[in-house]
Order: C-alpha cells, then sequence, then structure tokens
C-alpha cells in the first residue's frame, strides 16, 4: 500500500474538507491501492487579508506551500505534497468599467516543482466591492454583513452566498487543488506533452 500525506496550509474546514474531496478525485491515478492523509496547518500567506489581484492571490497560495514546506522538511512530520490556498478578489477593466470577480486558487509542490489550479470566476455586486475594495474590509466580515449572518467563511462562503448555494467554497477549492494537483498524478501527459514540444 503507497501512503501519500499531503500536507495543506489552513486548517478551515472548508479548505481541508476541499483538498480532501481532491485527494479523493484523483487518488486512483496515483496507485490503485493509494491511501492518502490529510494534515492542516496554519501558516501566513504573506498577502493582504483580501488579495486584490490574480498576481497577489497566486503568491499567496504559493507562499503559504513555500512556508508549509520549509517548516515540514525540518520536522518529523515531512509530507509529499505541500498545498497552499488563497481566496480573493481579481479586478479586471473591462471596456472601460471595473468587473471584480472572486477566485480561488491552489500550488502544489513536492518540495522541488509546483502547479497552479484555479477555480472558476462569480462576479460580485458592487456594494461588496465598496466594502472590500474602497474600505478595506475583509472579505469574510463583509459577507457576513453582505448577507446578514455570521461565520460564512467557514460555511458556504462568499462563493455560496454570491451563487445561491449552487457553488460553495469548499467547491471552488476542490477545482483549484484538482486542477493543481494535475502535473502530478496525470504526470504522463504532462511529460509527453513536454516532450512533443522539444
Amino acid at each position: 500500500m503507497l501512503l501519500v500525506r499531503i500536507a495543506a496550509g489552513s486548517t478551515r474546514r472548508p479548505k481541508l474538507n476541499a483538498v480532501q474531496e481532491a485527494a479523493d478525485l484523483f487518488r486512483s491515478y496515483l496507485s490503485a491501492d493509494t491511501t492518502i492523509e490529510v494534515h492542516g496547518y496554519e501558516v501566513e500567506s504573506g498577502v493582504s487579508h483580501t488579495p486584490l489581484s490574480r498576481d497577489e492571490l497566486m503568491q499567496g497560495a504559493r507562499q503559504r506551500a513555500e512556508a508549509l514546506a520549509s517548516r515540514l522538511a525540518a520536522s518529523a512530520e515531512p509530507a509529499n505534497f505541500y498545498v497552499g490556498l488563497e481566496g480573493g478578489l481579481d479586478l479586471v477593466d473591462e471596456q472601460g468599467r471595473r468587473r471584480v470577480f472572486l477566485q480561488s486558487w491552489a500550488y502544489v509542490t513536492d518540495g522541488e516543482r509546483g502547479h497552479f489550479g484555479c477555480s472558476g470566476s462569480i462576479e460580485i455586486p458592487e456594494a461588496l466591492v465598496e466594502e472590500v475594495v474602497a474600505r478595506d474590509t475583509e472579505l469574510s466580515v463583509a459577507i457576513d454583513n453582505f448577507a446578514g449572518q455570521a461565520g460564512i467563511r467557514d460555511a458556504q462562503g462568499a462563493w455560496g452566498v454570491l451563487s445561491g448555494n449552487l457553488i460553495s467554497r469548499q467547491e471552488s477549492f476542490r477545482v483549484a487543488v484538482v486542477a493543481a494537483f494535475a502535473p502530478f498524478y496525470n504526470g504522463k501527459l504532462y511529460q509527453a506533452a513536454k516532450t512533443a514540444a522539444k
């Protein structure tokens, strides 16, 4: 039996569940008898509380994974993979109009190479944009106020509120994690594509 240990840079339940669900999906690609353990750790992203660009989202995800890899490398708890997850906003100019999208990003590294994955995007309403961007309110606080609820980040998340619970925060991170792991679990395809491009 092959044991694969995944360290995730978060202790929040939706993020850990997303990593576990993703692992359950690609487990058979690794080996038929693979067992995957997911462990969560609190690490800082090194970016603002609500990233406001794709670059910052990617930077936060990468920095979480790399900080976790460095921290665990010298411990008795090294992992096969380190996952950083970052959610936030991507501001774009579309025909002279500002549009703001909620996104979830993942970065996965085995300590030597790493890859990104991203969920889809959902446009957020201008009132929420003003609260987060103009007033610098953390998205988790703003979405609680916007929806008139508490603790949304640890439940359906802003994704759930905005999509009418058709897409949850957990699901958005699951998609990002599956995408980020693809070069690892589907390595033959990625290697063949790399060879063909030479």
